[in-house]
């Protein structure tokens, strides 16, 4: 999760947010290198004296500028377009996950078993336990199990909502009518926190996710608890 005067991504849990990290490390470079170059041309034509007073055109400085920009832009585009096509893509999931966003809360749905679906709320700050996180715990926490492809189904009931958890690299808009299809793996056991990122109305910023991460042995026993 998120802590204080942390201004970068925050640590990754699945590999494809481990992808999205590197990615981005490889973008700042080429925009740091980009933004030196420029910086220091500019700077030799605010401070050099040379003039030539013959010097009428450039086709060759014209190619060079127009051809070294595509290239760089090559670098960037074909990493971001594998990246996109990785996050499509869907990996026969071991389980499905449906999420239905209301105002303000999201409801969850185990689709590979009977009878397994609640509500999820926020814990209002007068409820909270001394070791809880204000405004991003909730009262029913989805529990998935490590290591193991997951399907989620992103859909809502009423406005626009985006169920997003950041440390996996998961963000989808759930819309009214509209069913949207997200798979991700988590590779280690832990709590991941998220919000609704799509403003959704007066109290947007109180309706937060939580995943529980666990092994597959633990999540059987709870499913088996949950069913019975």
């Amino acid at each position: 999760m998120a802590t204080w005067a942390n201004l970068g991504l925050q640590d990754s849990s699945s590999p494809l947010m481990e992808q999205l990290n590197f990615f981005h490390d490889h973008t700042l470079l080429i925009l740091t290198m980009i933004t030196i170059l420029v910086g220091y041309i500019m700077g030799m034509l605010l401070f050099n004296k040379f003039t030539n007073r013959y010097l009428l055109h450039g086709q060759t400085i014209e190619i060079i500028w127009t051809v070294l920009p595509a290239i760089i832009l090559m670098f960037i585009a074909f990493p971001s377009l594998r990246l996109l096509y990785l996050m499509d893509e869907i990996n026969t999931p071991s389980i499905t996950l449906k999420s239905i966003g209301h105002q303000w809360y999201w409801s969850y749905e185990y689709s590979d078993f009977l009878n397994l679906e609640f509500d999820s709320y926020m814990v209002p700050t007068n409820e909270l336990e001394t070791n809880g996180f204000r405004l991003l715990d909730v009262d029913n926490r989805v529990v998935l199990p490590m290591n193991n492809q997951i399907r989620i189904l992103v859909t809502a009931t009423d406005v626009l909502h985006s169920w997003t958890v950041p440390s996996l690299g998961v963000k989808v808009d759930a819309t009214p009518g509209r069913l949207n299809q997200l798979n991700f793996l988590i590779n280690r056991p832990g709590l991941f926190f998220g919000q609704c990122s799509e403003i959704c109305g007066a109290n947007h910023s109180f309706m937060p996710i939580v995943i529980e991460s666990i092994p597959m042995n633990f999540f059987i026993k709870w499913i088996t608890s949950m069913t019975n």
